[in-house]
């Protein structure tokens, strides 16, 4: 069966709905997006709280694991990205970051021009609508998604900031403002109690203009091509295998693991791996999944006194009463983001400019579970490196396009990721042991106090962390004499015409940030781009 439409958008998540908002808005063409999973229609996409139901459930993911590797002790880590109209922004953790200036004016120095912080500032302003405390040199207020302040506080937030003042680390009341460095209470993309996803600020308000058409649970198996031009796609949707054809461009906005998946399916990537795999090399690219980046993230946890946390407050009367509230529209645990408190800071190895981040919650999980609340009181901090220099690859394993990907993250390969997130756990651990928080503090439980050498720090990295979810750079954007790079400036595939890649992927080394801010950020270039190229 054979469509045509004048642009083809492979993906729903945070880029790929931006681009179909601005192109609806400012073009009279044609705009199918292709998604793989299902619509965003579970009750528990839009209650924050509700991650811990569908992150994990399998539903409304891709189960993704990663390959062993020695340097995480060979175990394999779960990877799960949205797999749901929206994307990850419909199962994420909700947390608002931009990054530093520095991330981006590296972009630009990497050979990137017209992606330095000057020029891209614009359009992270232009998707936003701030809701609070903002100086507009920096903050937009007139976009599509709330961002707001946490509703909900916890005294042992309050004490965990504090503390951080003690140890010289100022508040920062806007870290998406001028200055990211400081601490203080994270930023979300909650309004009115709810989870705003990207489906619902951009491409739900793009198909009631009767220029997009969404496909959902259509999975696009080959990018189709006539020589270097890219022509359309093939995809399977309730069992038939249809032909799409783009009049336009294609833009593949699958994400980290699956945009070069796709491209390595049909043929553009390493000639190795598509000879082992026995794919037609339609155009060699040796970057097309090399460059992973993620933020390796490890957890400590400690028991509690004196205070609620959310450990009780989620079980029994305690939580009948917080879901009354959320029904309310009034504070409730449920309508918060899994880490609240940030703190951004440096480290000897970086004193210039932050390298690490801490997070704070006033809740703990048991261990060995994946988000099941401890039953006694607790809290957690999370510690991680900002701009890893460990870097690892995603390769498909066969050519059959419902196989997963081998995602190889190479965790903890390089000896500063080593060094810096050993400095971020005792970073962790001394923001604890404030006098601020000592009126809470029961003990330390993971690591525990018997961990106190760098050795033994790492071996405990080594053994606990996990993904930050902050997966990127296997389409890196570069210049075409860079062996690894995938796209252009224009986000155009080397050496191909009419197809762009826009999302996380391009990103050259992941930000000092969660990643949903700049990839709407792309979205909102690339659609620039897009129809700059259409007025040419």
């Amino acid at each position: 069966m054979n469509e045509y439409v004048d642009y083809i958008i492979v993906g729903s998540g945070p880029a790929g709905s931006v681009i179909a908002r601005r192109l609806s808005e400012r073009t009279h063409r044609s705009i199918c997006v292709l998604e793989a999973g299902c619509e965003d229609k579970d009750f528990f996409i839009r209650v924050p709280a509700g991650f811990v139901k569908t992150l994990y459930g399998g539903k409304i993911t891709w189960n993704l694991q990663t390959e062993p590797a020695p340097a995480t002790h060979n175990r394999k880590i779960a990877m799960p990205q949205g797999r749901v109209v929206g994307g990850s922004s419909s199962v994420n953790g909700l947390v608002y970051s931009r990054g530093q200036r520095e991330d981006f004016d590296d972009w630009e120095k990497w050979g990137n021009p017209g992606w330095g912080y000057a020029d891209v500032l614009p359009y992270f302003k232009r998707s936003e609508r701030r809701l609070g405390p903002a100086d507009p040199t920096f903050r937009g207020t007139a976009g599509e998604l709330p961002i707001t302040n946490p509703d909900w506080t916890s005294p042992l937030c309050d004490a965990f900031i504090k503390g951080c003042e003690e140890s010289g680390i100022p508040v920062n009341p806007d870290y998406n403002g001028e200055e990211q460095t400081g601490a203080g209470y994270f930023q979300r993309y909650i309004y009115k109690n709810k989870r705003v996803n990207c489906s619902d600020a951009f491409l739900r308000p793009a198909i009631k203009t009767g220029r997009v058409t969404l496909k959902s649970e259509a999975l696009v198996s080959e990018i189709l091509f006539e020589g270097k031009r890219a022509i359309g796609v093939k995809y399977t949707r309730n069992g038939v295998t249809h032909t799409l054809y783009a009049n336009h461009e294609v833009i593949i906005s699958a994400g980290a693991v699956n945009s070069p998946k796709l491209l390595q399916l049909s043929g553009i990537g390493p000639q190795a791996l598509l000879a082992q795999h026995g794919i037609t090399v339609k155009h060699a690219l040796a970057g097309v999944g090399a460059n992973f980046r993620d933020h390796y993230t490890v957890r400590s946890i400690s028991r509690a006194k004196s205070v609620t946390t959310l450990n009780e407050l989620s079980k029994g009367w305690r939580l009948g009463r917080e879901v009354m509230r959320w029904f309310m529209g009034k504070p409730s645990i449920l309508s918060l983001s899994p880490s609240m408190v940030h703190v951004f800071w440096s480290t000897r190895y970086s004193p210039n400019r932050g390298d690490i981040q801490v997070l704070f919650t006033p809740a703990s999980y048991k261990p060995g579970s994946n988000y099941v609340l401890d039953d006694l009181p607790g809290m957690s901090t999370g510690a991680r490196q900002q701009r890893p220099e460990s870097s690892g690859y995603v390769h498909i394993q066969s050519n059959d396009p419902l196989s997963a990907p081998l995602v190889q993250p190479n965790f903890l390969d390089h000896e500063l990721d080593q060094r810096t997130v050993v400095e971020a756990l005792k970073l962790a651990r001394q923001l604890m042991a404030t006098s601020a928080m000592a009126p809470y503090l029961v003990q330390e439980l993971q690591p525990g106090k018997d961990v106190t050498s760098d050795d033994e720090w790492l071996d405990y990295a080594r053994q606990k962390g996990t993904t930050g979810y902050h997966m990127v750079g296997t389409c890196k954007m570069g210049r075409r004499e860079d062996p690894m790079a995938v796209v252009d400036a224009t986000l155009r595939v080397h050496g191909l015409e009419n197809l762009r890649i826009a999302d996380a992927s391009i990103m050259p080394q992941v930000p000092s940030a969660n990643t949903l801010a700049a990839s709407l950020m792309i979205g909102e270039k690339a659609a620039d781009l897009i129809l700059a190229n259409q007025a040419a």
